[in-house]
């Protein structure tokens, strides 16, 4: 099968929910992906930040092919070694106490949502039940979590939404004060914004955010499907203020690729879940548990996180030296290897030019560069994508 068959194939028989680029990729490995023709590209896209150890790495791949040949699927109706494996690593470098297996991070969030529900009905009363969320928040595709998630291009066409959600802006202490009501349940939100377009709070917000829940007696659930697993520097964004969540969302990078989700929380919030509260058939699937925690393994055996900062700092500095010498880039802003260019023009004319000279990047917000590459990129492939950024612009 040829680019051309690939591509028509699957327009004829997909349904149209996806831009899709016209390129279909077959191959990868470290930073880069090959297409059908042999081209190759560096990938600053990364899955959506979510091949955060590169494509194809061998103790992943390791692992899922040896759990492949031993049990593939037995639900949760029974126990299984992988998942008790897992859920403990989670617990031991986490705040939390107890974890809840899914596929994805839409998946844990709805899982979050429910959490809060359940324990304030149980604890605060039936008229808690009001969740705050952040404007230009992101949170998934279910009826929930659009309705959860700030933005309204999501939720276009869904209405009626599901009741119970406030949104305030992000970074704004004040407003989140006087939006908390006799309803207020809890409080949802990103460390880091991403879909959102790489939005970074000041320093002291997140422990304000935790103060204003302790005194108010709310739970603080944190979105670290995209800021978990290392993207910012440390395991979880929530440890660069110090403060510990009640509740903690997780996918994306968990398994380098393969589909699996999680939700954390505190023993006390987690005793609302009882049997038949909740549950997910593929949750805790034993594949996904393979790659997750040979996952885990690496990212401390590698020296992931070390990476990730190191090559980070260098990357947004470079990113200012380039906003110096162009006409079009506004602000750089990130932390970790989660950074964003935002521009004085539209984006996708530059992403799509930057894929002709083969470097992946991705655009959000319409006029926000977006760069999530994988944890192990090397400072000479940061040079290479720098180069190829800016051999664009000037032609802007």
């Amino acid at each position: 099968m040829n680019e051309k068959e690939a591509m028509a194939l699957a327009n004829e028989n997909i349904m149209n929910t996806y831009r899709r680029f016209p390129v279909v990729l077959v191959k990868g490995s470290g930073a880069r992906v090959w297409d059908i023709n042999g081209k190759d590209y560096l990938d600053f896209v990364a899955g959506i930040a979510v091949c955060s150890l590169g494509h194809s790495h061998p103790g992943v791949t390791a692992a899922v092919k040896e759990q492949v040949d031993q049990l593939t699927h037995v639900s949760n109706l029974y126990y299984t070694e992988p998942q008790a494996k897992l859920a403990k690593s989670l617990v031991d470098h986490s705040f939390a106490d107890k974890v809840f297996f899914c596929n994805s991070g839409a998946e844990a969030n709805e899982a979050a949502i429910k959490l809060a529900r359940k324990y304030a009905h149980e604890n605060m009363g039936p008229d808690k039940f009001e969740l705050i969320t952040m404007k230009d928040s992101f949170h998934g595709r279910t009826m929930a979590t659009i309705t959860a998630t700030g933005q309204e291009k999501f939720q276009f066409g869904f209405t009626p939404l599901l009741a119970g959600f406030h949104y305030v802006p992000f970074n704004d202490l004040k407003a989140l004060e006087s939006a908390i009501s006799s309803k207020t349940c809890g409080v949802m939100l990103e460390p880091v914004q991403g879909e959102g377009g790489v939005n970074i709070p000041d320093d002291d917000y997140l422990a304000s955010v935790r103060d204003i829940c302790d005194r108010h007696g709310i739970l603080l659930i944190l979105d670290e499907v995209q800021t978990g697993m290392g993207r910012t520097g440390k395991l979880f964004a929530y440890e660069h203020s110090g403060i510990k969540p009640d509740i903690m969302t997780l996918a994306k990078a968990l398994g380098n690729g393969f589909p699996v989700g999680a939700m954390l929380a505190t023993d006390k919030i987690a005793r609302s879940f009882v049997p038949g509260n909740h549950a997910s058939t593929f949750g805790g699937n034993l594949l996904a548990m393979a790659a997750a925690n040979a996952v885990m393994q690496i990212i401390f055996q590698e020296n992931i996180l070390e990476n990730c900062e190191k090559i980070g700092n260098y990357f947004l500095s470079e990113l200012k030296k380039l906003q110096q010498k162009s006409k079009i880039i506004r602000e750089v802003r990130g932390k970790g290897l989660m950074l964003a260019a935002q521009l004085d023009i539209e984006a996708a004319d530059l992403v799509s030019a930057c894929m002709k000279k083969g470097l992946l990047i991705n655009s959000t917000g319409g006029k926000t560069l977006r760069f999530v590459p994988p944890l192990i990129i090397t400072t000479r492939e940061v040079d290479q994508a720098l180069q190829v950024l800016e051999e664009v612009m000037e032609g802007q």
